[in-house]
């Protein structure tokens, strides 16, 4: 695991951008095509909006890239709580991302529907492959949780399937998820956390027992693959010797 420092959440998105984009076009010189399961929330906005513009709008080959989700809410695609309109807004739209690499979690069907829907398509992708996503971006919520897999939870405890849905009852609705099995088995994933409201889980996460119960940030480390967090000084304030 390797801990990247930042200033603050404007100098983490600068370094992330730059980070993501060598980390492309690195892959994209081996192999055709790059896949990238994106995050949702409010955190990766401001990295989106870089990647979005100059100069990495012309240093990335968008085209060669395929994008993944790695949750939804299982609300219309025109509600600004969903994660793939975000994205929409923010970054593909903007880079003119290839319509037939864009893989949504569809919302206009049956939650179970589309997770099993979602899942014949990485298995498409992945199945046979010694990894499966080239990057996973995920976020890390106060409560420690990240993706859908929320603190205690069966959800988190999920061996084999690589997508499930499930009603949140403290949300009101569906969620749609990556399970940790598919997560751990990318090539890359990488943390984005910031904010003093984080810092005592991100201690936790990274310091304390193994309790993904509470904690099921702590179900993700690659088999097989990087695992980087990026984190702003506020987040970072309870970890010793940083």
């Amino acid at each position: 695991m390797q801990l990247h420092l930042a200033k603050d959440p404007q100098q983490l998105s600068d370094n992330l951008a730059a980070f993501v984009s060598q980390y492309i076009q690195d892959v994209l010189q081996r192999q055709e095509r790059f896949t990238f399961a994106l995050s949702g929330g409010n955190t990766p906005k401001a990295l989106y909006a870089l990647l979005a513009k100059e100069p990495y709008l012309q240093m990335i080959d968008w085209h060669r890239v395929h994008f993944f989700w790695g949750d939804e809410r299982a609300v219309p695609f025109e509600d600004a709580r969903n994660n793939a309109r975000m994205a929409y807004d923010v970054l593909l739209d903007k880079v003119n991302a290839l319509p037939e690499n864009i893989h949504v979690m569809r919302t206009d069907i049956d939650p179970e529907a589309s997770a099993a829907a979602y899942e014949k398509t990485l298995h498409q992708y992945f199945s046979g492959k010694e990894n499966t996503f080239d990057l996973v971006l995920l976020g890390m919520g106060d409560d420690g949780h990240t993706l859908s897999l929320f603190p205690g939870l069966p959800i988190v405890h999920e061996k084999k399937a690589w997508v499930k849905a499930f009603w949140l009852q403290a949300q009101d609705m569906y969620r749609i998820t990556l399970t940790a099995p598919v997560t751990n088995r990318a090539s890359c994933v990488v943390f984005m956390a910031t904010g003093e409201g984080k810092a005592l889980t991100l201690q936790s996460v990274l310091n304390g027992a193994p309790d993904p119960d509470r904690f099921p940030s702590q179900l993700i480390r690659p088999e097989n693959g990087e695992l980087h967090w990026f984190v702003d000084e506020a987040a970072a304030s309870a970890l010793h010797g940083r």
